[in-house]
Parts: C-alpha cells; structure tokens; sequence
C-alpha cells in the first residue's frame, strides 16, 4: 500500500502530520487509506513529537446579537453553542451545531476533550430545564457529531468532570433533580462507549472542580445536601492502582469557596483568589500575578504548556475577552477577542490536535 503514489510511506506520513487539524476531515474523506492512517494512535503520537499539533480551548459561549443602541447584548435567554479558540495564534471559531439542539447546548452541560474527541454532557434543558444525561461526541477527524451512552445512573448536574486526554472520562458529585448532592463517581471510556462505576467518594460534593492530575483523578471542594452553596475547603484523590478513594484532604483550599478557577499545570495547582492568580505551595496558596482589570470577574481558566488562559468581564454582564499568563515569568498577554466572542462562557476545556 503506498499512502502518496511515487512516495516512500515514511514519507507520505512526514506529509500528512503537517496537515491543520481542521482539515482532516478532508484527508479523511479522501481516501480509505489516509483515514485508516491518520485514525491510528500513533499519527497524532508522532504529529505531536515532530511539533505540529495545535492547542485548542474549547468552549461553551453564549451567542452575542449587536445593538446599535446600547452594544453587544446577550440574548434575554441565553443561547449556548461551542467556540474554538485557539491561543497561541489568538483564532476563535465555532464549531458545527449539534445535531438536534439547534435551540443551542444544554445550559450548564460540560465539555472534555479527548483524544482527538470532545465529549459534551448533561446540562439542563434550555426548554423544560430539565437535567439531561445525553451525551454527544464530536470526532474532529470526520468532522462529525455522534451520540455517545447516556451517563448511568441518577441524572447529575454541576457535577466535576475531567478526562486523561487519551480515551477516558471521569465525573463525580454534583446534585439530582432534587438538589441532593451525590457522593457517586464514574468514568466513561469514549472509544469503547462504556461506562463504569466508581466506588462513591467519601463526602458529597455539589458544585465541585475535576481535575487530573499526577495521574490521580482529583476532586475538589463542593458542598453536601445541607449546606447549600456553603463551600468546602477539602478534597479527595481517585488511584487507579488500588481502585479507591484517598482519605479526603480537608483543607486544601484553605478557605470555603468556589472551586471553579482551580487547574493543573507544571505539576502545581493554579486558582484565582482574592484579584491574585494564585500557586499551592506546600500547604499555601502564594500570589504570583495579580488578575488584569478586564477579567477580573473570571469565568474559565485553563493551562497548556506553560501559559494560562482566563476568559472573563470587568464586573457581571459585560462583555467577555481573554488574556494569557506566561507561567515562567508571570507576564500577561491581552487577546484579541472579536466581538461575536464576547459572550459569557459557562464551561471549557484543553484538546492538542
């Protein structure tokens, strides 16, 4: 089989590597053999090795309408749809509709990348306001949207979730229909379309953050069903070798709040607090940068490689832009946001394509 007619494989593979992620769904359809090629493991291993993978945000934004009397204006009913951006080019995209919710995403549903997958969960329906356990998976090499299982078990929303950038999901906490937190966790295996149970964790956590890191599943702060919106400081680590739970740790934030901002990069542990990006030194959160005017009331923030994204507004209701923290000098960087990209943003994550 030759890949490129006339070429050494090796070498129609060294081609095929520097093709721009949005673009493989045209290799894909091209041929049998590239889609077989570039649906292999290995390609997006040695796309990344030889240095032309592209990092991606991905993200939940409401659509924003111009008014020429008073601005950019959010939609009395919010309207959520999927926007790309891409950070180190400063690029911001949307991505296809999905398929039957052309009245906009779940409110408040998540999104995980996976591999070269994103993953969008739950939420409340923006009609009935109903909590939804539909899943839906979008493959960045066809280009496509597919249904994945339904999340098991009772429907769980504001529930922390993160994946192993590889294959797997996991989620955990949250509340049901009854604002009941939950203690119950699962993982999700996209390419088998599978889900597993967890052993449940050892305290309720509504409203909690998911993180991976170290190679441990970890989930932080939340409440329990009697302390509605009361936030915990502590947190609790999910080992894969022994299949359970660490003892909680009950003060790793060091204060009650909300866990939202809190993310993992360069083996530390980065969230906002108090105006401050902030990094856990041994048992105390220390400033390293203090949060630009413009998103100090921050939404969404993520990490890759060695930078920090955060997406916010000066004060609640005002337009959304962006900037980056160089976590190596603790400089900032303002991007260029367009104003169809201004719109609030409810959930997020990190894909390398």
């Amino acid at each position: 089989m030759e890949l490129i007619p006339g070429l050494p494989n090796d070498i129609a593979r060294e081609c095929l590597v520097r093709v721009p992620y949005n673009k493989l769904s045209n290799i894909a359809s091209t041929c049998k053999d590239w889609k077989v090629e570039i649906q292999l493991p290995q390609f997006f291993r040695h796309r990344k090795a030889a240095g032309y993978t592209k990092h991606l945000m991905v993200m939940t934004q409401t659509l924003v309408n111009p008014n020429r009397n008073s601005g950019l204006k959010c939609q009395a009913m919010p309207v959520y749809r999927i926007v790309l951006c891409e950070p180190d080019a400063g690029d911001w995209c949307d991505l296809p509709l999905v398929p039957g919710l052309s009245n906009g995403l779940p409110m408040f549903c998540q999104v995980v990348g996976v591999g070269s997958k994103l993953v969008v969960m739950g939420g409340l329906d923006p009609d009935t306001f109903e909590i939804r356990n539909a899943v839906y998976v979008y493959n960045f090499v066809s280009a496509t949207w597919c249904r994945g299982a339904d999340m098991p078990g009772v429907r769980r929303i504001f529930f922390g979730c993160v994946s192993d950038l590889d294959r797997k999901v996991y989620v955990a906490g949250g509340h049901d229909g009854e604002k009941n937190a939950l203690r119950s966790a699962t993982t999700y295996d996209v390419v088998a379309d599978m889900w597993i149970s967890l052993p449940d964790m050892g305290k309720e956590r509504d409203e909690c953050k998911g993180i991976f890191h170290l190679g441990k599943f970890h989930v932080i702060g939340g409440y329990c069903t009697d302390r509605q919106g009361q936030f915990e400081s502590s947190a609790e680590q999910f080992d894969f070798t022994s299949w359970q739970w660490t003892p909680v740790q009950e003060n790793l934030l060091g204060t009650s709040m909300c866990p939202r901002t809190c993310v993992a990069a360069d083996e530390k542990l980065y969230m906002c607090r108090g105006g401050d990006v902030t990094t856990l030194e041994g048992d105390t959160w220390k400033a390293v940068a203090e949060l630009p005017a413009e998103v100090y009331n921050t939404a969404h923030m993520d990490t890759w490689q060695d930078k920090l994204l955060v997406v916010g507004s000066p004060s609640l209701g005002e337009p959304h832009t962006a900037y980056v923290l160089n976590l190596r000098n603790y400089t900032w960087t303002r991007m260029e946001v367009q104003d169809e990209y201004s719109g609030h943003v409810q959930s997020g994550c990190y894909l390398e394509l």
